[in-house]
C-alpha cells in the first residue's frame, strides 16, 4: 500500500480522498448516470468496487432489498477469487476469517457392511502449488461487505441504493444517456413509486430471475434440472469424525452429502442429495423440510448420527444447467455494426450446481472482466469495441464452467456401485483441481490478447491465462514478495520488463527499451493525459536478474522510477531483483535474453515479446487506444 505522495496522511490510509462524482455525492438516485449496475450481489458489487476507483464517473447500482444481504447462499471462496480480493485490498482480511480448505476426505459404504460408511480417502487441496493463496469458505454476505467497503472508501464514495428494484428497460440510442430505465421503489416509506433513470450504460447482475436479461431479449437454455439438494446451514452435534473436513460422502442407497465447514469453528453446510425428482412434480419437491432433509442425512452418515441444535439458512434446489448465448444486447445479426449498452453478469447467464464451489467465483470474474472496460471506455481511454470482447470473452468461460459442472454434478449423484473404481470420484477431484480452482480461463486472441508468437520466451505466463505471481526483491527497501500482489485493482495495465543479464547502468536491450518507452510518441506511454503521473494508465515495472544488493537503484532507468503526486516524488517500488533459490526467471519460465509479459487490469496475460519488440508492443496498443490522440513523454 503506498501514501504519503499526495501529503501526510494521518488516518486510515485504506480512506481514499473524496474526488470527482464523490465530492457531495446526491444521497438521492440521480436522473442521469454513467453505469447503472441492478443488483448487488458479487458480480454487481465488483463491478461498483472497480468503477468506483474513477473519480468522473458516475455508477449508481440499485438493489430491490432494503439492506444489506444478512445470509447468503454461495460460501466457496477459490484461489482466484483470493487472487483478485488481493488486488482490491482484503484478502488478508478475509482469509482470517473464514475456514480454510486444505483437505477432502472420501467417504463410501463399508464393503463388509454397505449400511455402513467408512473413509475410503483423502486428498489435498492443491497438490501442485496452483496459488499461492488459499480455498476458503466465508458467508457470500461477508465478501459483500468487504467490496462495499472498498467502494464506500474510494474517492467516488459508492454506496448501493437499497430499496429499488428494475423494472424495465428501453434503449433508445439518443443522447448522451440512451438506456432509458424504469425502476420501482420496493421499501421505505414511498414503496410503489417508480422512477426513471437514463444511462450509458446498465449492468445487469439480477440473479437467475433476472429482469434485465429479459428486457434484452436473452433467454437461458440448456438441460432442465432433474436432481434435487437439500442443503442446509446448521449447528448441530454429531459423532462423525470429520465434521470439520471438507467431505464427499456417498452411502449405497442413501445418497450422497457434499460437506463444507464454514467459517467460525462451529457451522457447517450439508448438501443432501434427495434424488431423482419426477416427471410431474411442479416443484413440490422444494417444500421438503428441515427435518426430512435432517433424516436422509442421517441415513446417509449411518453409523454416525446428527442432531441439528441450530438452522442458520436451508433450501431445497433442482440442480440445472443453463447459459444464455449472449452476454449484451447486441443481436448475433447486428455484431460488428453497433456497440452494446446493456450487458448481464453472473447467474443472470448462467446456471448450474452450487456443489463445486463456481457460481460465486465466476460472477466475480464477469465483473472484473466489464467494470475496467467500462471504465476505460467512459474516460475515453478505448473506443467502444472494447466493450463488444466482454461477451465474447466471459460466455465461453461460462460454457466450459457448465460442461464442467455437469460432470461433477453427475459424480456426485452417482451410486457407489456404479463407479467403476471405488475412488473415481476422488480421482476426479484430484485430476481436475485448477478448473474450480479457477484458473482454467484462457481468453482467445483478440483486440485485448495477442497471439503466441512468442510464448517460448515466457512459458509460465501462458497468453489468454491469469498472471501466475512468484517471488521478487524489491530493491529499495530488500523486502521479497510476490510481484503480482503490487497490482492493484486500479484499472492500469501492467508491462513487466524482465531484464537482459546486463546490470542498470550497462547498454542494453533493457537500456533502449527503457528510452522508448520514455521519449517515442509511439510508446503506450504516450496516451497518458498530459497533468497526470506518467504511470497513471500504465505500471511499468523492471526485474532484473540480480539479486537485489547488486542492483544500483540509481542506475535504473527513470521510466522505471517515474516522478509521482504534486511533489513529483520518485516511485521506487517499480524495481525488483531475484530471490536467491527461488529465481522467477527459472520458476515461470522466462528467457535469459528478457522478455515482456503485458498483463490486462483484471490480471490476464495479454502479450509476451522480446525486449527489442517496441514496433509490436505499440501495434498492440494502438487497437485498445485507437480513438486517442498521441503526446511525447519526454
Amino acid at each position: 500500500m503506498q501514501f504519503h505522495h499526495h501529503g501526510y496522511v494521518s488516518g486510515d490510509p485504506r480512506i481514499k480522498p473524496a474526488a470527482g462524482v464523490g465530492i457531495n455525492r446526491p444521497e438521492e438516485l440521480p436522473e442521469e448516470v454513467d453505469v447503472l449496475i441492478v443488483g448487488s450481489g458479487p458480480a454487481g458489487m465488483l463491478t461498483a468496487a472497480q468503477l468506483s476507483q474513477f473519480p468522473d464517473i458516475t455508477t449508481r447500482i440499485v438493489e430491490r432489498r432494503g439492506g444489506r444481504l444478512e445470509i447468503g447462499q454461495a460460501d466457496g471462496i477459490q484461489a482466484r477469487s483470493v487472487e483478485t480480493f488481493q488486488a482490491f485490498g482484503f484478502a488478508e482480511a478475509i482469509t482470517a476469517e473464514a475456514y480454510r480448505i486444505t483437505e477432502m476426505a472420501f467417504w463410501r459404504p463399508d464393503t463388509e457392511n454397505p449400511q455402513n460408511i467408512v473413509r475410503g480417502g483423502r486428498a489435498l487441496d492443491d497438490t501442485v502449488g496452483i496459488s499461492e493463496f488459499p480455498h476458503l469458505i466465508v458467508n457470500q454476505a461477508r465478501v459483500l461487505d468487504y467490496f462495499a467497503e472498498v467502494a464506500a472508501n474510494s474517492p467516488t464514495r459508492l454506496t448501493p441504493d437499497f430499496g429499488w428494484e428494475f423494472q424495465n428497460l428501453e434503449v433508445t440510442e439518443e443522447g448522451e444517456y440512451p438506456v432509458k430505465v424504469t425502476l420501482v421503489r420496493s421499501a421505505g416509506e414511498d414503496t410503489g413509486t417508480t422512477r426513471i433513470v437514463h444511462a450509458k450504460y446498465v449492468v445487469g447482475a439480477d440473479g437467475a430471475r433476472s429482469k434485465v436479461r429479459s428486457a434484452i431479449g436473452c433467454t437461458m437454455a440448456g438441460d432442465q434440472a432433474n436432481h434435487a439438494w437439500g442443503v442446509m446451514d446448521v449447528l448441530a452435534s454429531t459423532d462423525f469424525p470429520d465434521i470439520r473436513l471438507k467431505c464427499a460422502i456417498q452411502s449405497h442407497d442413501g445418497g450422497s452429502i457434499l460437506l463444507i465447514p464454514r467459517e467460525g469453528g462451529h457451522l457447517f453446510r450439508m448438501y443432501v442429495d434427495l434424488g431423482v425428482v419426477p416427471e410431474g412434480d411442479n416443484g413440490a419437491v422444494r417444500k421438503t423440510s428441515i427435518e426430512q432433509i435432517t433424516e436422509q442425512a442421517n441415513q446417509i452418515i449411518h453409523p454416525y448420527k446428527l442432531e441439528v441444535r441450530n438452522v442458520a439458512w436451508s433450501s431445497v434446489y433442482e440442480v440445472g444447467h443453463r447459459l444464455t448465448d449472449r452476454f449484451d444486447d447486441v443481436l448475433p445479426e447486428d455484431i460488428g455494426t453497433r456497440n452494446p449498452r446493456v450487458f448481464i453478469t453472473g447467474d443472470a447467464c448462467h446456471t448450474h450446481s452450487a456443489k463445486a464451489g463456481q457460481g460465486m467465483n465466476v460472477s466475480t470474474q464477469d465483473g472484473f472482466n466489464i467494470g475496467w472496460k467500462l471504465a476505460h471506455v467512459l474516460e475515453g481511454r478505448s473506443p467502444e469495441s472494447l466493450l463488444a470482447t466482454y461477451s465474447a470473452e466471459r460466455q465461453i468461460v461460462a460454457k466450459n464452467l457448465i460442461d464442467f459442472d455437469k460432470e461433477w454434478s453427475t459424480l456426485m449423484a452417482k451410486k457407489p456401485e456404479e463407479f467403476e473404481n471405488p475412488s473415481d470420484l476422488e480421482d476426479f477431484y484430484v485430476r481436475t483441481a485448477e478448473f474450480p480452482a479457477g484458473f482454467m480461463t484462457e481468453y482467445a486472441p483478440s483486440m485485448l490478447t495477442g497471439t503466441p508468437t512468442h510464448q517460448e520466451l515466457a512459458t509460465g505466463f501462458p497468453l489468454g491465462k491469469r498472471f501466475k505471481s512468484a517471488m521478487t526483491s524489491r530493491v529499495c527497501d530488500t523486502n521479497p514478495m510476490h510481484l503480482g500482489h503490487h497490482a492493484t485493482a486500479d484499472g492500469r495495465w501492467r508491462i513487466y520488463v524482465f531484464a537482459d543479464p546486463a546490470a542498470p547502468g550497462a547498454e542494453s536491450p533493457v537500456a533502449e527499451l527503457a528510452q522508448w518507452l520514455a521519449t517515442s510518441t509511439e510508446s503506450p506511454l504516450a496516451a497518458t493525459p498530459q497533468g497526470m503521473d506518467l504511470d497513471a494508465w500504465f505500471d511499468v515495472k523492471v526485474i532484473y536478474q540480480q539479486k537485489h544488493e547488486d542492483i544500483d537503484i540509481n542506475a535504473v532507468p527513470s521510466v522505471f522510477k517515474p516522478e509521482v503526486g504534486p511533489f513529483k516524488l520518485t516511485e521506487y517500488e517499480k524495481v525488483y531483483g531475484v530471490v536467491e533459490g527461488n529465481d522467477i526467471f527459472e520458476v515461470r519460465g522466462l528467457s535469459r535474453d528478457g522478455v515482456m509479459v503485458v498483463v490486462r487490469p483484471d490480471q490476464y496475460v495479454a502479450n509476451v515479446l522480446p525486449l527489442s519488440a517496441t514496433d509490436e508492443l505499440a501495434e498492440f496498443f494502438a487497437q485498445i487506444h485507437a480513438e486517442l490522440p498521441k503526446k511525447s513523454t519526454a
